[in-house]
């Protein structure tokens, strides 16, 4: 795997909280959801370089794990 580059970014206050939620609701990191928009701004000017890395991949789980299911409380009986 490559090395990845660190970089220092500073952005305002409520553009970083933006991200942050839409990073949460994709279910990445804010990192990888800036990376993530970068690269595709980058593909549509045609300007993502042959030789870049892919993307980690992150977000769900591999399909082979089952997911967690939604129970009712304890107690709480809606069978009625």
């Amino acid at each position: 795997m490559t090395e990845r580059k660190s970089v220092l970014l500073r952005l305002d206050p409520a553009i970083q909280d933006a991200l942050a939620r839409w990073a949460a609701d994709e279910l990445r990191s804010t990192n990888a959801q800036i990376e993530f928009l970068l690269r595709r701004a980058l593909a549509e000017a045609g300007r993502l370089p042959s030789h870049a890395g892919r993307m980690r991949p992150g977000g769900r789980p591999p399909a082979g794990r089952p997911a967690e299911t939604s129970r009712p409380p304890q107690g709480d009986d809606r069978s009625g």
